[in-house]
């Protein structure tokens, strides 16, 4: 079975490569989030910028450099290097301006600035990375030991300062590397706190997932709950799974707490019990059947935590085969079913949702692509840590 794996993922990350040969040219000066009309959009494209947190500052910015540093790492190509530090340098007009910058800081510089640094060595990437970092660890909130999540939302009467999602799961990794790189303990201290905090307040016992958790910001005693970009409040947003899953697994793998790997096991447990028989995953494990709207992204960042946990050693054998199945599966659908690797579009995966109650589903994001070539990469068995 692992033969058969690994010669799918290096058949399906050919197939990805070659593809983004073509696209990462086209797309050279573009920081794309999505196709529209199988054309790239482009997020640093100033005249389409119309509030603090839109364009550069979008929280998707990272990615597409994320995916062009992994076919880098693997195909050793300069056009991919070259064309991720045009993004780069890009994102640098972000720090300038400061407003509309929140925690997903590590979502932006993680798999961008980091992921050079560590590939290439470059100076002015870890500056970035370090910069981000700082910022990132300023949205700590010692009361409660969480870090706020958005600013304020424009034309909302919304209070977020006591705003936590589980998302941040994977912004704490910019901390984690940030503490590694500088031996400064604070920033992992930060993120250890966080990850407590998300462990205790946000998993339910059946494994499942919230995703807004609200605190009082003076005292950080727990408020509420928000059903957030799923269905409903008390139901299951799976990309929400997906961060919980594969977050927990990362926050294990920097700091070896058994705490975080139980929690990845508690949340994996659940989204396994949960994969449909098609293995083809909706935007949340709680909508009703009709309209069948799905999240290829859930499934893509699922596929990963699944990975991580079947080549964890802590994990018994038994489990880690049952996680491997449940990536594989994920992965498989994707592929057959909801990839395009046609020239028509400048993305893959088809089938994404940003949230249940978005106007739009079942649409593109580079997000998306961009876990499911580092799911592939993992089965491959030639990925890096990206986070």
């Amino acid at each position: 079975m692992q033969d058969k794996e690994k010669q799918w993922a290096e058949e399906v990350y050919n197939k990805f490569e070659t593809k983004m040969q073509r696209v990462s040219e086209k797309s050279r000066d573009k920081i794309p989030a999505l196709a529209v009309n199988g054309v790239h959009d482009d997020r640093s494209d100033k005249t389409r910028q119309w509030r603090p947190d839109d364009g550069l500052n979008w929280w998707t910015n990272g990615f597409w450099g994320g995916m062009l540093w992994m076919l880098y790492a693997v195909s050793g190509k300069e056009q991919y290097k070259n064309t991720a530090r045009i993004s780069e340098e890009k994102l640098d007009s972000c720090f300038e301006s400061y407003l509309g910058l929140h925690h997903d800081v590590g979502f932006m510089w993680m798999p961008a600035a980091v992921a050079d640094y560590r590939l290439t060595g470059d100076r002015d990437a870890r500056k970035r990375g370090l910069h981000a970092a700082c910022l990132l660890a300023g949205r700590f909130n010692p009361a409660g030991g969480f870090i706020r999540a958005w600013n304020d939302i424009p034309g909302s009467e919304e209070d977020t300062r006591g705003w936590a999602i589980i998302d941040c799961m994977f912004n704490i990794t910019l901390l984690y590397w940030a503490s590694e790189e500088t031996k400064d303990p604070r920033f992992r201290q930060i993120a250890v706190i966080h990850a407590d905090t998300v462990r205790q307040n946000f998993i339910r016992p059946d494994g499942s997932v919230k995703h807004i958790v609200e605190f009082d910001p003076e005292t950080g005693r727990r408020v509420r709950d928000y059903g957030g970009q799923g269905y409903a409040e008390g139901s299951s947003w799976t990309r929400g799974q997906g961060w919980g899953l594969y977050g927990f697994v990362l926050s294990y793998l920097h700091t070896g707490k058994k705490e975080f790997l139980e929690t990845a096991e508690r949340i994996g447990d659940y989204f396994a019990a949960n994969i449909p028989e098609d293995g083809l995953i909706p935007v949340d494990f709680c909508q009703p059947a009709d309209p069948l709207w799905y999240d290829d992204t859930a499934a893509a960042v699922a596929a990963c935590g699944f990975i991580e946990l079947s080549r964890t050693d802590a994990v018994p054998e038994k489990k880690r085969a049952y996680y491997k199945a449940a990536a594989w599966k994920l992965l498989k659908a994707l592929d057959e079913v909801h990839c395009d690797w046609t020239a028509k579009s400048d993305c893959f995966l088809t089938h994404c949702s940003g949230a249940y109650h978005s106007e739009q589903h079942n649409h593109t994001l580079v997000y998306a692509d961009s876990f499911f070539l580092e799911a592939v990469l993992k089965l491959k068995g030639s990925d890096f840590l990206l986070w």
